[in-house]
This record gives C-alpha cells, sequence and structure tokens, in this order.
C-alpha cells in the first residue's frame, strides 16, 4: 500500500514570530516516518531524516545524530516510498525544479523530492541556537553560518507545497541536504545538480500536528505577523 501521507509538526507561521520552543521530541517525530526535515529548539540547526537516522547539521557546521529527547518546533516527515523518476545532468538548481514540476505535474499537491548523486556546486546554511527570549524567525535566521562545497556526493530531500498552504510551510520546493561523507549539509540556498538518481512521492494526505499544549503558540494572534514576507527573507 502506498504511503501517501505527510505528516507536519508545527507550521512554518510559528516560527515567524519566534515561537522557537521545541514542542515534540524526535522519538515522537519518528514514530510518524523515516525520512524528513526540520529544525530544533531555537532554530537549533537543521535537521535531515534519512533512512530513520536524524542528522542535526548546526550553526558550525558540525553534523551528529540527535537523540530521542531533542526537540522540534517544526517538521516535515514522511514513511519513504519513492517512486523512480529518472537521472538528470548538468542542470542549475532552477532547472531541476522546474524539469521535475513539469514531469510529475503536483502543483497543487504536496510531494517529496529526493536526488542521490553528485552535486557540482552545493551552498547551504544552517542557524546558530538561539536562545529564550526569543527573537523573530528573521532575526534569528540572520545569524547563520553559510557553507560551500564542490564536486559533493550526497542526498537532497526536499518538501513541495501547494501555493495554497504558503505560511503552513514554504510555497514551492523547501530542500536539505546531506554529503555522503556528513562533511557538508544544511538548508539548501542553491546548487548545480552534476549528475543525480530522482525520485519521488506524492501525498493524498496532510497530517497536521499542531502544539496545542504550549500556552505562548495557542494565545498567539497570527494576525499581527506579515507571514509571508518573513518566510521569503528567512526561508528562500
Amino acid at each position: 500500500m502506498m504511503n501517501d501521507t505527510l505528516y507536519q509538526h508545527g507550521t512554518l507561521a510559528l516560527l515567524v514570530p519566534g515561537l522557537l520552543k521545541g514542542t515534540m521530541t524526535m522519538g515522537e517525530l519518528l514514530e510518524h516516518g523515516n525520512t524528513g526535515i526540520g529544525t530544533g529548539e531555537g532554530l537549533d540547526g537543521e535537521l535531515i531524516i534519512l533512512d530513520g537516522k536524524p542528522y542535526q547539521i548546526n550553526g558550525q557546521g558540525k553534523i551528529q545524530v540527535v537523540p530521542a529527547d531533542f526537540t522540534v518546533p517544526f517538521a516535515t516527515i514522511h514513511q519513504a516510498e519513492f517512486t523512480d523518476l529518472g537521472k538528470l545532468t548538468n542542470l542549475t538548481a532552477a532547472e531541476v525544479y522546474q524539469q521535475v514540476a513539469q514531469q510529475v505535474q503536483s502543483q497543487n499537491t504536496f510531494f517529496s523530492l529526493k536526488i542521490t548523486g553528485t552535486f557540482q556546486a552545493m551552498k547551504t546554511r544552517a542557524v546558530n541556537k538561539a536562545l529564550e527570549p526569543y527573537q523573530t524567525l528573521v532575526e534569528a535566521s540572520q545569524k547563520q553560518n553559510i557553507f560551500t562545497g564542490e564536486q559533493v556526493e550526497g542526498t537532497l530531500l526536499s518538501y513541495y507545497s501547494p501555493q495554497v498552504f504558503d505560511g503552513a510551510s514554504v510555497a514551492g520546493f523547501h530542500s536539505h541536504f546531506l554529503a555522503a561523507d556528513h562533511t557538508l549539509g544544511g538548508h539548501i540556498l542553491d546548487f548545480t545538480l552534476a549528475k543525480g538518481q530522482v525520485s519521488w512521492q506524492q501525498f493524498a494526505t496532510l497530517e497536521q500536528h499542531l502544539p496545542v499544549t504550549d500556552s505562548a503558540y495557542m494565545q498567539h494572534d497570527f494576525a499581527r505577523d506579515d507571514v509571508t514576507s518573513a518566510i521569503d527573507q528567512a526561508e528562500r
């Protein structure tokens, strides 16, 4: 049976005003899948989950597997059952995303994209952990380090969200990377693909989980926040 449910804890919108408290443990999150992306409490680095292993790329670029009690304010996860789309070679990031979008014809549904191969150039970022009282997403995300590599082998994991869901997540592609030798990773800012095996997985159902036990989230008035603009600045 096809695994067509995407599970998401929190929303990108809740990060915008600085609701960065970890409200789910990694152990709880992994009950809902073995593949995903997210961030830690206080935007503590970038997360990529592959084959059930949750890797954190911290603000200094160090890569480690996080424990079950590591907490997240926002994460997306699913049970991997990818379908092969073939190989792509010598393309920019924009060209990759455009070709995949044309091939799958799935602009109004959520889907995951996975590319394993060699990247001629890879540019990522990871944010330094913020401490309470938390700043806004835009302010906190400025405290980041940028990492680059050339001829890097690794895995790109991306989630595509329909435009109508902008705010719940990033409309379009939201991509993280992990090098095969664990020397480079993070939230992808740009890349050039040398050659890669491409696969995808479409989701018919979005299971959206909200942190109802977090009083700061429950009492916050999001009408005061310019969610779309903040996400554009911090995530794209």
